[in-house]
């Protein structure tokens, strides 16, 4: 090792979900939105002055912001935007987490958790979750340095009592707990109501899931006022022209048509319920998944398997290859004839 590499931060990075680029592909792999975004945002990028580019955005973001925090009823002091809720997620990290004393995020969750506490020394256990993937609140209870995991949970799309959420804080209100909802849309219980009662609860959400927009790279936070605070003090710190001006604007007129934004969760929350219908019939097992997305094991063929037959036929899930969960498959919902085409190419091969 020469000299100048002993004072390198070295980590083993995340591995984000394979993005092909073939034009008779069904993408299933990394949970993006099957639809469009709202028609508002078109129309609102065909109206986009191109000159006002030449100029940073608003470092403050005030314009989304407001519009997050009436579509919450929240004050926008209440709301914290970043670029895509793992900047908003990292942000978190740094700014909460700065205790001699492990963090606690379950053991099978989103595996961006372990990167940044690696990334930034920050020590952390993982307790196991149960036989059938659900979170064991009774974990959390012990002395740590801070909580994080998402819900509905991912890769396995279980989601979380309230209760149990409520539960989690009520042993740890000396502590920052994080609830990550990125795919709460699709049907599990916010944790939003309980900000008024538990000062050291922040929630994050996405624009990447639910609203369609995971390339304009939108997230936000809601918390209370003093923690919003010590997240900007620390982008500021960071880079105060974190969001730019097109996802500025984009994402107001997005956050604002609740109408397509319904009309499309309930697209694919019954595609789902379809999937999950057909699955069972070819003989896949899987927790009820309240995200978008199935999180399946078959009764009888190795998952490496399925996901190598699938990908010769252009056909992308996602695999991990990891201990307890290297027999299943992460199955993105997309548009019900993407899933139509997905399933019939599973029963062709599975008989």
């Amino acid at each position: 090792m020469k000299n100048w590499e002993r004072n390198i931060r070295k980590v083993i990075p995340y591995t984000p979900g394979e993005q092909p680029n073939e034009p008779d592909m069904i993408k299933l792999n990394t949970n993006e939105n099957p639809y469009p975004p709202s028609p508002k945002v078109a129309g609102r990028m065909a109206q986009i002055n191109m000159d006002q580019m030449r100029l940073y955005p608003d470092p403050a973001v005030t314009d989304l912001v407001h519009a997050i925090a009436v579509r919450y009823g929240r004050k926008d002091e209440q709301v914290f935007v970043g670029v895509g809720s793992d900047d908003v997620l990292a942000m978190s990290f740094m700014t909460f987490f700065n205790s001699d004393k492990p963090i606690l995020f379950p053991d099978i969750t989103y595996s961006f958790y372990d990167v940044w506490a690696d990334l930034l020394k920050i020590p952390y256990e993982r307790p196991a979750l149960d036989d059938n993937f659900h979170i064991r609140k009774e974990d959390y209870y012990g002395e740590n340095g801070g909580i994080v995991f998402p819900n509905p949970n991912a890769p396995t799309g279980v989601a979380m009592p309230l209760a149990d959420i409520e539960d989690i804080l009520q042993h740890n209100q000396d502590v920052i707990v994080i609830v990550d909802e990125a795919y709460v849309d699709f049907g599990a219980p916010s944790a939003l109501e309980l900000l008024d009662k538990y000062e050291n609860l922040i929630v994050v959400q996405t624009f990447s899931k639910s609203r369609s927009m995971a390339g304009m790279r939108i997230g936000y936070a809601m918390g209370n006022p003093v923690l919003i605070k010590y997240l900007n003090d620390v982008k500021y710190s960071f880079n105060s022209y974190t969001m730019n001006r097109l996802a500025i604007e984009l994402g107001v007129e997005a956050v604002k048509d609740e109408e397509y934004f319904q009309e499309t969760l309930r697209k694919i929350i019954d595609t789902r319920e379809w999937t999950k219908e057909q699955l069972r019939k070819l003989g896949f097992t899987f927790e009820d998944s309240k995200a978008n997305f199935i999180f399946a094991a078959h009764k009888s063929v190795p998952a490496a398997e399925l996901f190598q037959a699938l990908r010769e036929k252009h056909i992308y899930v996602r695999y991990f290859n990891k201990a307890r969960i290297n027999n299943y498959l992460r199955i993105t919902i997309g548009t019900r004839e993407e899933m139509e085409a997905f399933t019939a190419f599973l029963k062709d091969y599975l008989n």
